[in-house]
């Protein structure tokens, strides 16, 4: 079958677009080297974007690791297999673990304000054998997450352009890792940003065409039509009357339970999560998990209605525009070939660049969070314990670059045995969900029992694979196989067990033979970095605190050599410090309670009391009741575009002034200190 677009242009968009963002991100780190005190060249800043970034930024961040391929491809496939019930479950049920973590978040402020990676905190606390146990399920997490968004990438380059799988599971993380190297957490978060930005004006740009202007649908009415009409010819087993207007819908819900499983653990698993927790400023690191994730809602809810949706009505009408097999549902090409069918190749250009910049921002995320991992928490723990500035820089840089040559010679074996996206999105639940309740309460709790946590993970990952492939055995006459094991039913045990296992066993354990724990410990890990990292008193700035560069560290100690009075200065910086750290706990605890009751009232609404009555009611939506589910997700849309597209602009006024300023000084020949 001949692809919609020319290989040339699948090249094109992975090498010369991954090529272009590299130059940003150079551009963006010189002008951040020269024109702000962040430097590059300190490894707080190139790992952790010296702790201070605001919430706009912090927010586009969450909302680019979040948005992967998947958030586009499956959740659109998902509304071709189940109807409307699939956007919903989708977003919400991968919503809801963004608004739970601002409250980790807050508790990572208060309790290890100077961490690195949530590994950090767990040897500090339960020690070695907890950290190796845990280092397997987080490394664990970043495979099969990096898996999903080359296998999704991949396939849709491959399918719409006839561009070699191969070359594209290698070329996009490499690609990737270019600019990741180039820019560090700070200016990655910045490309993070653009990509963002783009996204949303392309999403919009699909749910326009599809409900305004497209001759072929062009309006909600004529969609409701349209799926009406498809409901008859090719009715939905286990939706009310066949319906795909309707939230009644067995597998829907099934798939809504394994949603919600899986991406706690690719949340609370996940170090790029962490990452964005340690980067952001910490009077408001909650505001801007709040802010991400409920932004990210529309762009799953928004896509999938629109193109979804529109997959349905062009494969189920009289003269069908498109046609689609099972295994191209799985790699969730619905989205795709519906975006050809309604817009031509214009529309399969935007596809492939929407589809290139989810990757390569949730692909950057994922290197940034294994650089992390084995820099600190293998190399400086079990290596080198004493690294350098230097040997941290080199350490990170070369995990980046093996990660993404193994990324990509895994996924090329993936698929070639024929596992898909959509099989591991439904499979990581059992695979990793096991670990969600110990590390949670691993930050959260200070009477969690370490061993309990050991036992739970290991007794739930053993529990969750069992189930899994015990029932595919039961139901299947004993026959396990790729196709056998990506059942319904066969996937939901696995998830419950290996989360329930887990969460069960640890808490009990805990509860049984509680442990007490001083938070005084984890927040003593890498306070010397903190010390360089936070700058108290009347040189601190609005927008948070500024490394210290190695050669002024070397200044203030001779300094406090030299000088003998200094030592009288510095206890009166450690009183106003406590002073400081006081208030800023009080702050801390304040945020942590306003995040409790924001996430849990808002999970409240998004997975029971507006999904569960529509499901047992078994409405079916009539043709005015779906123009209103299509004007949400228009105004979600919008919404999200506002809160990180606009918003960070505004919050970032003050220093893109600045550095506007400074090149003119330059331009002037005025030297810009």
């Amino acid at each position: 079958m001949s692809s919609i677009l020319p290989q040339g242009a699948g090249y094109g968009v992975v090498v010369g677009m991954g090529l272009f963002f590299s130059l940003v991100m150079i551009g963006i780190t010189r002008l951040q080297t020269r024109y702000t005190s962040h430097k590059i060249s300190s490894a707080e800043e190139f790992t952790s974007a010296s702790r201070s970034v605001p919430p706009g930024l912090i927010a586009a961040g969450i909302v680019s690791a979040w948005t992967w391929a998947a958030t586009l491809l499956q959740s659109s496939a998902t509304a071709y297999k189940f109807g409307i019930s699939g956007p919903w479950w989708y977003a919400s049920g991968a919503t809801i673990q963004v608004l739970l973590f601002a409250m980790i978040a807050s508790k990572l402020k208060s309790h290890a304000p100077y961490c690195h990676t949530f590994l950090e905190i767990i040897k500090a606390r339960w020690g070695k054998v907890a950290h190796l146990t845990f280092l397997f399920f987080g490394l664990g997490t970043n495979v099969i997450v990096s898996l999903m968004l080359i296998l999704g990438g991949s396939a849709t380059v491959s399918d719409l352009t006839g561009m070699s799988t191969v070359a594209a599971c290698f070329l996009i993380p490499l690609g990737v890792s270019v600019y990741v190297i180039s820019g560090g957490m700070r200016a990655t978060l910045v490309a993070d940003y653009s990509h963002t930005l783009v996204l949303y004006c392309i999403l919009i740009s699909f749910a326009l065409v599809a409900y305004a202007t497209s001759p072929i649908i062009g309006s909600p009415a004529k969609m409701w039509d349209m799926l009406v009409a498809a409901s008859e010819k090719n009715p939905i087993s286990g939706n009310a009357g066949g319906s795909y207007l309707t939230m009644r819908s067995k597998s829907g819900l099934i798939f809504g339970v394994l949603n919600i499983v899986g991406n706690f653990a690719t949340v609370f698993n996940d170090q790029a999560y962490w990452q964005r927790a340690v980067a952001s400023n910490p009077r408001t690191s909650v505001k801007a998990f709040l802010m991400g994730g409920i932004a990210w809602f529309g762009i799953p809810m928004g896509i999938a209605t629109s193109l979804g949706l529109s997959a349905v009505a062009l494969a189920h009408a009289d003269n069908p525009l498109i046609t689609l097999t099972s295994s191209e549902v799985s790699a969730g090409l619905p989205a795709v070939k519906a975006a050809a069918a309604l817009m031509g190749q214009s529309g399969a250009i935007a596809m492939l660049i929407l589809l290139f910049l989810a990757v390569t921002s949730a692909c950057s995320a994922e290197q940034i969070a294994v650089a992390s991992i084995f820099t600190f928490d293998v190399y400086g723990t079990y290596i080198n314990p004493n690294p350098n500035e230097k040997q941290i820089l080199w350490c990170s840089h070369v995990t980046i670059v093996a990660w993404s040559l193994f990324i990509g010679a895994l996924a090329t074996g993936f698929n070639y045995i024929g596992v898909s996206m959509g099989y591991l999105y439904e499979l990581m639940g059992t695979l990793l969900g096991s670990a969600v309740v110990p590390i949670a309460v691993c930050i959260t709790w200070r009477r969690a029992n370490g061993t309990g946590a050991v036992v739970g993970a290991v007794c739930g990952f053993v529990a969750g694979v069992a189930g899994w492939l015990g029932i595919t055995s039961a139901l299947n006459d004993g026959v396990i196989s790729i196709d056998t094991t990506f059942g319904d039913y066969e996937m939901l045990t696995g998830n419950l067990l290996a989360i329930g296992v887990g969460g069960i066993v640890t808490v009990a354990w805990s509860l049984a033979r509680p442990q007490e724990f001083d938070w005084d410990i984890t927040r003593a890990i890498n306070v010397q970095a903190g010390n360089g990292t936070v700058t108290r008193g009347e040189g601190e700035s609005e927008r948070g605190s500024v490394a210290e560069s190695p050669a002024e560290k070397d200044d203030k100690l001779a300094a406090e050599r030299a000088d003998a009075p200094v030592r009288e200065s510095t206890t009166d910086e450690r009183e106003a410090q406590a002073t400081d750290m006081a208030d800023e706990l009080r702050d801390l605890a304040k945020a942590f309670r306003f995040a409790s009751w924001s996430a849990l009232t808002l999970t409240l609404i998004l997975i029971i009391l507006i999904p569960l009555p529509l499901f047992f009611s078994s409405y079916v939506y009539p043709k005015g009741g779906f123009t209103a589910w299509v004007a949400v997700s228009l105004i979600w849309l919008f919404s999200g575009l506002l809160l990180v597209g606009i918003y960070p602009l505004w919050e970032a006024r003050e220093g893109l002034k600045n550095i506007f300023y400074g090149i003119m000084d330059d331009v002037r020949g005025r030297r810009h200190e």
